[in-house]
Order: structure tokens, then sequence, then C-alpha cells
């Protein structure tokens, strides 16, 4: 039964409801909103439909856009912002470094690097670093739904025809299974025999809109990944640093997998920083010369990196989202309640969160358009669309 306008507005009322006020920052770029939306479409590539919102200055949870108008993040860059918009400790690292050095390349040593290296492996429990994504031949087996990045080949492990239309051609050796099916993953594993040199996930699918496996999915993975000999590669980059209500997502099913990706919510949304986390027998089959980047390590995003874990750590921000999460979809279920042929589900785990909507309730509406009208109530959100 499609939604009446008037209940679809109750539910954006009842999901908006509990606003705190903030103190308001000053006017920033006296150049307005709709003007530098229009620069944008004019000069800049159209790879994205973003909400038509112009950020301006960011404090904690809150962005205000060029003429004052104030609004709560929900989204965080994607998980890239768990500390909150310009902490005032990651500024200060920032900014320290900065008027020091801020690239060495790798043909040097810094004074950064090695430090956070060190709080990255005893915080994470993993022998070594590696200060950027890695790439494995022979085959590797990956999760329809999962989002690993653009580049030709992960988007060659994906399922989504949107990311592959147009490109090509894609590279050979990868297998797909699907998400949270664990005897689909062992029947390839039998297969294939010891040409699968990794499998690589998402402990909770972000940009497939939330999707949480079932329970022992990951530990039925790390059971068979050392029954077949395979390497577990967790893609931790957006579901790490805290914002499951776990330093990693992998820690709900208390698993440890061979390899670690990080990004995101390491570098606090100052600036791009990734690192691999693996023991000595992976990390070390990668020789000089075949693998690295000029700002792999670079001082100025060790320090942010250095400064974004302490924040994390010293705030007990883990925690935090935990509770917050708890809280924030009791909140939400009560919403679903009221109106089930709209809401068909509240999930997630800690702050990461998602309401799929039934869309067929919701027409003519769109997701998109919750997250216009969500806009005007002051709140940033993201719509994915469930494959």
């Amino acid at each position: 039964m499609a939604a009446t306008k008037k209940s679809l507005q109750y539910v954006l009322r009842s999901i908006s409801t509990g606003r705190r006020s903030f103190s308001a920052l000053p006017q920033g770029n006296p150049s307005s909103s709709q003007h530098l939306i229009n620069l944008e479409y004019q000069y800049i590539a159209h790879n994205y439909h973003p909400i038509p919102v112009v950020f301006s200055h960011g404090r904690g949870s809150c962005i205000w856009d060029p003429e004052g108008n104030r609004y709560l993040d929900f989204l965080s860059a994607y998980s890239a912002v768990n500390q909150g918009h310009c902490h005032p400790k990651v500024m200060k690292a920032l900014v320290e470094q900065a008027g020091k050095l801020t690239l060495s390349s790798r043909a040097f040593y810094n004074d950064k690097f090695p430090v956070l290296a060190e709080s990255l492996t005893n915080l994470f429990g993993y022998e070594m670093v590696l200060p950027m994504n890695t790439g494995l031949k022979a085959i590797i087996v990956s999760c329809c739904g999962c989002f690993h990045g653009r580049t030709m080949a992960v988007i060659s492990m994906s399922c989504d025809n949107d990311a592959t239309r147009g490109f090509g051609p894609l590279l050979p050796g990868h297998l797909k299974v699907d998400f949270g099916d664990a005897n689909a993953l062992e029947k390839i594993f039998q297969e294939n025999g010891d040409r699968i040199a990794g499998f690589l996930f998402e402990p909770i699918q972000g940009e497939a809109g939330v999707i949480i496996p079932p329970d022992g999915y990951l530990k039925t993975v790390r059971a068979l990944c050392s029954k077949y000999n395979v390497l577990m590669i967790a893609d931790e980059i957006q579901t790490g640093i805290g914002r499951t209500g776990k330093l990693l997502a992998c820690e709900w099913e208390d698993i440890r997998p061979d390899v670690v990706i990080l990004g995101k919510g390491l570098g606090a949304g100052a600036v791009p920083v990734s690192a691999v986390l693996a023991d000595k027998d992976v990390v070390l089959c990668i020789k000089p010369g075949e693998h690295g980047s000029t700002f792999g390590g670079n001082p100025l995003a060790s320090a942010v990196a250095i400064a974004s874990l302490d924040v994390i750590s010293d705030e007990g921000l883990t925690e935090r989202a935990a509770k917050m999460g708890e809280e924030f979809r009791q909140q939400l279920k009560k919403v679903q309640e009221k109106f089930p042929e709209i809401i068909m589900e509240v999930r997630g785990k800690g702050l990461l969160n998602a309401v799929e909507l039934n869309s067929n309730s919701l027409l003519p509406a769109t997701a998109y358009d919750i997250c216009l009208q969500l806009k005007e109530e002051e709140f940033f959100l993201s719509q994915h669309t469930i494959q």
C-alpha cells in the first residue's frame, strides 16, 4: 500500500525529533551555496550526485553552510570522521607537523611513520604495517555487494554493473560468492584448491546498505580460510577505527583476519591515510621495488593518524559508538512500529546504521527524496540501493 504524504511527513518528523541546539559559527565564504553548486556542476566531472548543500565549516558532528545554517552530519564522510569534524587534537597535530615536514617519500626514513607503525601493530595485534593497499596474484575470492574502491582490479571483483559498465577489459583471476553464504564459499575453496590466494571481504557491507552477515559467519570463514590455507583479508576501511562499537568490526565475532585494511577514520577527515596490517610472513613477501607509494607513510599523514588513534582511545569513542548506536536503533524501531509498511528494517552495529525502506510504499518518492527532506530538517544522510 502506497504511503500517504501525511504519513511520510510524520515519519520524517519522528526521525528528526530530539534535535539539540548548537552555538552558531561565524559566516564563512561570502559566495552563496547555489553559486558554488553551479560552479561545481559547470567545472567538475558529474561522477557524483550530491545532496544540494555546501559544506563551509565543521565542528564535531555538525556542519555549517556558507549561509550559516547548521546541520547534523549522520554520514561522517562514510566513516572518515569518526572523531568528529576538525577535532582540536587532530588539528593541532596537523598544523604542528605541517610546519616541520610534510613529505619524505619512502626513499628515506622519517621520524613519524615508525611511531605510527608501532602504535598500529600494538593496538591491533599484528607484526607489521604496509602504508597502502596491497595486491595479490593468483585467484582472489570476493563477495557480491562488497565495495573495495574503484580501481580496475577491485571493480573486476564487483557484482555491481554500475561499477563495471563501460570499463574493460576486466582483470581475470577473481571469483565471486554471495555475502553471508559460508557453504558457497567452501564449495569454491574445494573446487579451486591451492590456486586461491585470498578471500577479500567487508565484515559489514557498507556501500551495499549496511548488510550484516548471519551470526557465526565470520567465525566459519576464519575456520575455512585456515583449513584451505587461504588468506583472510578484511576490508575494515569503513567499519574500522571504532565505528561499529568495536575497534574492528571483526571483533564482534572475536576473529583475527590474516590481513586487515584500514583507511578513512585513520586520518580523521584531515588527510587520506591507509594501512595494511599483517604478520611478517605476509608483509615480508613484498620486496623493495615491487610495491610502493611516494606519499605512503608520509610524516604529515602519520602525525595525524597518531593523533586520530589517540582521540579514539582517550575519549572512549569506540565504547561511545556502541552505546549511542544501540539507543539510536531503539528509537528508530519505535518509528518502524508505527509505519511497518514504509520501514522494512532498522539495522546496524554501533554508529554504522541503515533504515531500509519499502520502495513500493514510497512511490513516487525515493530514498533520495527522503534524504533531501531530512536535509531541510538539518540532517545529512546518504541513500543506497539494495542490489
